[in-house]
C-alpha cells in the first residue's frame, strides 16, 4: 500500500513539474512562419501558402496548433477539419513537433477575387504531454500578396480594339504640336482664331495664321469610374471594368505606347483615388495591375468630376482618352458630353449584364462601345 501511494506521488509530481517545464519553456527557441509564395498572381491562378515551423531545442510539442485568419476570396482548395469561412477564412492546423524538429506545410488555394490580401499575425496554442492544459501565445508576422485582375478578353472587345487601334494608329503622327510652327499661310473659315499671326497680318492687311508641325501621340488615358450608387449593385459589371482597365493597359503598352490610369476608387493602402502617371515598359503593366489589386470598393468612392476634371481638360493635347463605366450618372454624362463639345476625342467602354443595350444619350452613341458580359 506504501509501495502505491509512492507511485502515485512520484507520478503526481512528474506531472506537476512537466506541467511546469512545458508552461516555462514550449514557447521558447519555437518559431513560426507563414508566407505566400508568390508576391502575386492573377484571378483564378493558383498559388500556396506556407507554414513554417521549427522547434529549436530537446523538448517535444505534443500538441501545437497555428490559427490565423485570412480574406474569403482566397478559395483554399481542401475541406480542412478546423477551418471555417465567414468574411474571413479561419483556420486552425494541427502539429505534432519533435524536439529540433522542423516542419512546412504547403496549403494551396486559388485567387478567385482580384484584391490586396495580408496575414497579419498567427495565434499558438500549445499542450504539455498528458494534454491536460493549453498554453497561449500570439506572434507577429506579416505577409501580403496581389491577386491582379484578370485582363478583360472577348471577341467583342478584340472587334472594338482593332477599330480602335486603327483611329490611334492613324493619329499617332498626326497631332499638331502648339510649340512647332512651319510657316504661315492664308487665313481659312475653318482656322482657330489663336492660330492668327498678328504681326504678319500687320504686316500683309491680310489675316494669316500659323502652321504647325506635328507631333507623335504622347499617351494613352484610361480613366476609371467605378461609382455604383444604385439599390441594384451592379459588382459584377464594376469587377469587369478593373479587368477592362487591365486589357486595355496590356493592349496599349505592348505596342510601346505610353499608358497612364485613373480611377475614382479608393486605394486600400493609401486611401486615395487611383492615380498612375503614364509610362511605357512591362513594368507599367504591374504598377497599373497592382493599383487596381488594391481599389476598395466597400468604401465609398470619390467624385469622378471632382477629381479628374481638371486633369482631363487640361492634359488633353497629345493624347487618347479612354473611359471605362458600367454606370452613367447625370454628371458623368455631362462631363464627357462637355469634354466632347471641347473637340476632344474619346472612347467609352461600357460593360453591360446581358444583351440588351442601356439608353444612353444621343451625343454619346458614336463614341460607346458595350462590352456584354
Amino acid at each position: 500500500m506504501i509501495k502505491l501511494i509512492g507511485i502515485c506521488l512520484l507520478f503526481f509530481l512528474l506531472f506537476v513539474l512537466q506541467k511546469l517545464i512545458y508552461q516555462r519553456l514550449w514557447h521558447k527557441n519555437l518559431t513560426v512562419d507563414i508566407c505566400f509564395a508568390r508576391e502575386h498572381i492573377f484571378q483564378g491562378e493558383e498559388s500556396a501558402l506556407k507554414e513554417i515551423i521549427q522547434n529549436r531545442k530537446r523538448l517535444p510539442l505534443p500538441m501545437l496548433k497555428v490559427k490565423f485568419k485570412t480574406d474569403r476570396h482566397l478559395v483554399f482548395g481542401d475541406s480542412v477539419e478546423g477551418a471555417r469561412t465567414t468574411d474571413q477564412f479561419y483556420r486552425s492546423d494541427m502539429f505534432r513537433v519533435g524536439g529540433g524538429e522542423k516542419i512546412t506545410r504547403t496549403l494551396k488555394f486559388v485567387g478567385g477575387r482580384r484584391g490586396f490580401y495580408e496575414i497579419d499575425g498567427a495565434s499558438l496554442v500549445a499542450s504539455d504531454i498528458f494534454l491536460t492544459s493549453q498554453m497561449v501565445a500570439d506572434r507577429p508576422l506579416h505577409t501580403e500578396i496581389y491577386v491582379y485582375p484578370k485582363p478583360y478578353d472577348s471577341h467583342e472587345l478584340r472587334r472594338s480594339l482593332t477599330q480602335l487601334n486603327g483611329e490611334v494608329l492613324s493619329k499617332r503622327h498626326l497631332l499638331e504640336d502648339p510649340f512647332e510652327y512651319r510657316g504661315i499661310r492664308e487665313y481659312q473659315p475653318f482656322d482657330d482664331m489663336r492660330s492668327i499671326n498678328w504681326k504678319a497680318t500687320a504686316k500683309t492687311g491680310e489675316l494669316k495664321v500659323n502652321q504647325k508641325n506635328y507631333t507623335a501621340l504622347k499617351s494613352i488615358r484610361i480613366f476609371l469610374n467605378v461609382e455604383d450608387d444604385n439599390i441594384m449593385k451592379k459588382e459584377d459589371c464594376v469587377e469587369a471594368s478593373l479587368q477592362l482597365a487591365a486589357g486595355l493597359s496590356a493592349f496599349f503598352l505592348k505596342q510601346g505606347i505610353q499608358t497612364a490610369c485613373y480611377g475614382n476608387g479608393v486605394d486600400i493602402k493609401t486611401r486615395k483615388p487611383l492615380t498612375i502617371e503614364a509610362k511605357a515598359g512591362d513594368g507599367q503593366f504591374e504598377t497599373v495591375c497592382r493599383g487596381l489589386a488594391r481599389l476598395d470598393l466597400e468604401q465609398p468612392t470619390a467624385d469622378f468630376t471632382t477629381c479628374f476634371e481638371e486633369r482631363l481638360f487640361s492634359e488633353a493635347r497629345g493624347t487618347i482618352t479612354c473611359f471605362v463605366s458600367p454606370n452613367q450618372y447625370d454628371d458623368f454624362l455631362e462631363l464627357l458630353e462637355k469634354y466632347g463639345d471641347a473637340g476632344n476625342e474619346f472612347y467609352w467602354f461600357y460593360p453591360v449584364s446581358g444583351n440588351k443595350d442601356p439608353e444612353i444619350p444621343e451625343t454619346l452613341r458614336k463614341q460607346v462601345h458595350f462590352i456584354h458580359l
